[in-house]
């Protein structure tokens, strides 16, 4: 149960209302008082304008389906349906030119082309992980993955697969930070001579091909490191003689250190399971400590506890003798709510109250305490704030976004802009508008992304009178998906995005797979986007490789060469068109699906748990948050809609795969049967997503999922 105190005409759950005064407020000159109130007056001018939002997105939808219902079993005709669109306002007009003109952004953001790792910001401990991602070892991340063949032998250090890693690294160096005459692995030794850094092949001294990569050091009698950077990033050489590997180095080379994870997103939404006034609380404490910088975690590992902090700058000498430091953190951006969904953590008139809103005011304030900084670690040296803000439909409802935040800056007084945002490019009418959603916020915009998942299950929602969609595993070959990424990409550069943001690229979904990712990811930076989500700060280590084989910048200059994606590919459904399925693709794909929401609705209704490696329907693990349900459940209740499967056949597929789910979990002590509780919260959440899945505000699962958790903890306590 929730109890709350009164605030300037508004009930606050008093855990909240403690975190705001005791820990957010103090040192800010921000009185509550005045605090609660600029709440209490900014829920009242905009919760109306939130609502009928809303409605539009409702009318919009009621006006598509029947548009297309009407056109049931004719010929796609694109012009017609791009017409209509027009006309009912789901596509606008755009506007004169104008090029985005956000200041005061990092280089991170701004220039610098790297990985990004995406955690939820409710488990402080993948938050600490993700801030200190931002420097990985090269030699761990290949030694302990696929990343090379085979595996360690041996219950301890297993010199054959370290000799594996350190071949593998040292033909890296030859590419990112070549020798003039000579190779990586065959340097005796890397010695400094004044301002220049040698690399010694016996008696040989080799210049670095490019004498400026050279950037600093540290030394301590035969220990020390020596920094280069390439394409913007770091690369730090590791010396020390005494360690194990690097005794085996001709060179005393124990590691390289590359910077990994440019920028992490710490998530309040897709990834977390924050249900009540009690889970953002501690969502927002966490946020507040990555913020103050004393957030910290002491967890049991091996039978020993540790304590992980934040990690300090790295301190170095430059060439010329003069100190130079480099940052230890990760940038940091979070993510809040959408405009859908509301909080019980605070009431307005007796009613929750929209939690993007609420994510808005409490995240800001907490980013304060980094802004105020004058010594020692920063997240934003530029004095920004950054928050990504996802699941918006069209220019409308981002204008509404640049106007929350400008009345979070007013309440906070922080100047115009300072809150830079990130628009989540997920949804059919934003990809649609894509370059109008830019220019509504185009004086804080930092980051477009692409988000295969959910942008898929909003094209399955949006079209769900249509016809039945091509099973799942062929959408990345559809029409629609090629425009949409590429159209995201030439709206970036076309509006001068480069130098004042990024253009960012979905999550690589397979954390064990790091072979595979090594070969497919090169795809994000070919595509021109200067960042791309990781699910681990290995995957960042590894992917950080990318950026010094492909600049990104040289990559962008040939993309704005080539003509625009199309908007009427961009809005041709892939359905099956008069396809028929066999009952064992029906079949598959229904098991698939029903597995891989069971998977996921378990942990999240159950347990809590909004991210986290599910095992597929073939026992591979998979990075699997919100987005993932929404595909899935959006996918069977089209087919269902449409009678490819029946509800009987759900039911069936339902409970095979539940017991496929309680023997893929069967090492958790904390988890609960499907199969021995059907009737029970996480299976009938599972059951809701998918029958009631047309009904579903675009498609989302947050309203079930919310319902189903409340319910689960109701009975858990």
């Amino acid at each position: 149960m929730t109890n709350y105190v009164d605030r300037a005409g508004l009930q606050v759950a008093e855990v909240l209302a403690d975190l705001v005064e005791t820990r957010v407020l103090p040192g800010l000159d921000i009185e509550a008082e005045a605090f609660w109130a600029g709440y209490a007056a900014m829920l009242a001018d905009l919760v109306p304008e939130n609502l009928r939002l809303l409605n539009v997105r409702d009318e919009l939808q009621a006006k598509i389906d029947a548009w297309l219902t009407d056109r049931k079993g004719q010929p796609w005709d694109a012009a017609a349906y791009r017409a209509f669109l027009e006309e009912i306002g789901y596509l606008v007009p755009e506007g004169p030119e104008f090029q985005i003109g956000t200041e005061n952004v990092d280089p991170e953001i701004a220039t610098i082309a790297g990985p990004q790792l995406v955690v939820p910001v409710m488990n402080a401990r993948f938050a600490l992980n993700a801030a200190n991602a931002r420097w990985g070892s090269l030699y761990d991340a290949l030694y302990g993955t696929d990343a090379l063949p085979g595996a360690p032998e041996g219950k301890g250090y297993d010199p054959k697969r370290g000799a594996q890693a350190v071949a593998w690294a040292a033909e890296f160096l030859d590419g990112a930070v070549p020798l003039d005459g000579a190779s990586h692995k065959d340097v005796t030794a890397y010695v400094r001579d004044g301002a220049k850094l040698l690399a010694m092949v016996g008696d040989t001294a080799h210049d670095f091909a490019d004498p400026d990569a050279f950037v600093g050091y540290t030394e301590d009698g035969d220990t020390g490191t020596f920094m280069l950077r390439h394409n913007g990033l770091h690369i730090e050489l590791v010396i020390d003689p005494s360690h194990p590997v690097g005794a085996a180095s001709p060179s005393g080379l124990r590691d390289v250190q590359l910077e990994s994870a440019l920028t992490a997103i710490q998530d309040c939404e897709d990834s977390v399971a924050a249900v009540d006034a009690a889970d953002k609380a501690e969502v927002y404490g966490n946020w507040l400590g990555l913020m103050t910088g004393d957030l910290s975690e002491t967890f049991d590992k091996g039978g020993q506890q540790m304590t992980r902090t934040l990690n300090p700058d790295k301190v170095l000498t430059a060439p010329d003798g003069s100190e130079v430091t480099l940052p230890g953190r990760a940038l940091l951006l979070v993510r809040n709510v959408g405009h859908l969904m509301t909080t019980d953590a605070v009431l307005f008139e007796g009613e929750e109250t929209p939690e993007g809103m609420l994510d808005a005011l409490i995240t800001g304030a907490a980013a304060m305490h980094d802004l105020n900084k004058t010594d020692g670690p920063r997240n934003s040296r530029a004095g920004s704030v950054y928050v990504v803000k996802p699941k918006m439909h069209g220019p409308e409802e981002v204008a509404f976004a640049d106007r929350m935040y400008a009345t979070v800056e007013a309440i906070l007084g922080l100047p115009l802009n300072t809150v830079k945002l990130g628009v989540m490019d997920e949804e059919r009418r934003t990809s649609a508008n894509l370059r109008e959603c830019m220019r509504a916020v185009k004086d804080r915009l930092v980051f477009i992304n692409t988000g295969f998942l959910d942008r898929t299950g909003d094209e399955i929602h949006t079209s769900m009178q249509m016809g039945p969609f091509i099973p799942k595993g062929e959408m990345a070959g559809s029409l629609w998906l090629s425009a949409y990424e590429n159209g995201n990409v030439d709206a970036g550069l076309a509006l001068e995005l480069r130098g004042r943001g990024q253009i960012g690229k979905g999550m690589w979904a397979k954390p064990d797979m790091m072979a595979e990712m090594l070969q497919a990811k090169t795809n994000h930076p070919m595509a021109g986007a200067n960042t791309a989500w990781v699910p681990s700060p290995t995957a960042a280590t590894l992917h950080a490789t990318h950026y010094h084989q492909i600049s990104v910048s040289d990559r962008q200059d040939e993309l704005t060469k080539r003509d625009r994606a199309s908007l009427d590919d961009l809005l041709t459904p892939p359905v099956l068109g008069g396809r028929n399925l066999t009952e064992d693709e029906v079949r598959r794909d229904l098991d698939n699906n029903c597995q891989g929401i069971l998977g996921y609705v378990v942990r999240w209704v159950d347990q809590g748990v909004g991210c986290s490696k599910v095992p597929d329907i073939n026992d591979v693990g998979l990075m699997e948050d919100r987005a993932t349900l929404r595909i899935s459940s959006q996918y069977l209740a089209n087919w269902l809609e449409h009678g490819l499967i029946t509800e009987a056949e759900v039911d069936a597929a339902l409970m095979r795969m539940a017991a496929k789910v309680d023997a893929q979990n069967a090492g958790d002590p904390a988890y609960t049967s499907l199969v021995e509780n059907p009737d029970g919260p996480a299976f009938q959440a599972a059951r809701d997503l998918i029958f009631q899945g047309v009904s579903q505000p675009s498609g989302y699962t947050e309203p079930l999922l919310h319902a189903w958790r409340r319910k689960a903890k109701e009975m858990q306590a």
